[in-house]
């Protein structure tokens, strides 16, 4: 029998968002039912919102979330009611060409849940990132629910479903970030914050955070910036190079995703060093650059997709991190929201005065 949930909604293109009742379906094969205590405001909905991903309207906003496990359907028989979990928005089918070649963190047709959440009049919902995590109970494929820590407060272990993972990761797995390396962060939003707090993990020896803003470049010092450049102010290639002993940083990470950004990055790196884009573009941005230099410095541009992660392996280690305090989750939750502050909490993440809003239910 469905269930009747209150829910946040985009009905339609750039329209402010509803606070409705939806019904979600019990679990059907392969699904879990999970009762969401917390999850974040992230730019993503944002773009969902305003039509920026696809049109398929009206969308269940809500991604970055932590709650525990009503039931499950057949065939489930990892996770049980009760279980504390965080979901993904990868949950790695196991059979597509990537999985087969051994990389199912660029899993090519990842799992959702099947059976639609509605509206009242059975109007099918498209659930942001396949999750759907506004509203106080959602359905997902097993694979994308993970279970960790109970102990893990779900405002702060929600975050690692979506921006902390893509920045941390970002800096971990696609930039390799070792020790003794330098690395340069552009962006010190919530994603940009996390791969600082993971290069800093990774044992990177200076950590360069670059914004336009001074208060983000303040608040990149909690997660283990060394130095912050405000490029606002300063050419942040060459402020970078003089902290470098003039050469440039081993691995730079652009959590911004723009052309200027990215450009920025490309010349910020170390001769053979790695330039990592995470912040996402706008589909209509284009870059142009000298073939002569993509050839004479070397190195590796890459691209990060959800910090190229495993869910079922990297979200415990993050949480175990946190509660171990080498992993500062608490410091990214600016302020906890009801379910009917979402849209206001878009305005606070446009001005730039939040590094995550999180609805608690």
């Amino acid at each position: 029998m469905p269930h009747e949930v209150r829910a946040v909604v985009a009905a339609k293109r750039g329209a402010p968002v509803e606070l409705q009742t939806i019904l979600v379906p019990d679990p059907g094969p392969g699904e879990v039912l999970v009762s969401v205590q917390a999850c974040g405001v992230c730019h993503t909905d944002l773009h969902y919102r305003d039509g920026a991903i696809n049109d398929a309207f009206p969308f269940l906003l809500g991604h970055e979330a932590a709650g525990t496990v009503d039931a499950v359907g057949p065939g489930v028989t990892d996770l049980a009611p009760g279980d504390y979990v965080v979901l993904a928005w990868r949950a790695p089918c196991g059979t597509c060409r990537s999985c087969r070649r051994g990389r199912p963190w660029y899993c090519f047709d990842s799992r959702n849940a099947t059976q639609p959440m509605t509206l009242l009049d059975r109007t099918p919902l498209t659930p942001a990132l396949g999750i759907g995590a506004f509203a106080e109970k959602t359905l997902v494929a097993a694979g994308q629910a993970v279970k960790v820590d109970p102990a893990a407060r779900p405002e702060a272990a929600g975050l690692i479903g979506c921006g902390v993972m893509a920045g941390y990761g970002a800096a971990v797995h696609t930039g390799g970030v070792g020790s003794g390396d330098t690395v340069a962060v552009i962006g010190c939003g919530g994603v940009g914050n996390a791969a600082i707090a993971g290069a800093s993990i990774a044992g990177a020896r200076r950590v360069i955070a670059v914004d336009i803003d001074e208060r983000k470049l303040d608040g990149a010092t909690r997660f283990g910036a060394t130095d912050t450049v405000n490029s606002r102010g300063a050419d942040p290639v060459e402020a970078v190079r003089d902290l470098t002993g003039g050469h440039g940083a081993d691995v730079v990470i652009d959590a911004v995703g723009r052309p200027e950004t990215y450009r920025q990055g490309f010349y910020m790196r170390d001769l053979a060093g790695t330039l990592v884009q995470v912040g996402v573009p706008d589909p209509e941005m284009k870059i142009e650059l000298p073939l002569i230099d993509l050839f004479g410095r070397g190195g590796a541009l890459k691209s990060s997709w959800y910090g190229d992660c495993l869910p079922s392996r990297d979200f415990p280690v993050l949480i175990d991190r946190y509660l171990s305090g080498r992993l500062d989750l608490d410091g990214f939750v600016t302020e906890t929201i009801g379910l009917d502050e979402v849209e206001s909490a878009f305005d606070k993440m446009r001005d730039g005065r939040v590094l995550r809003s999180v609805v608690v239910l």
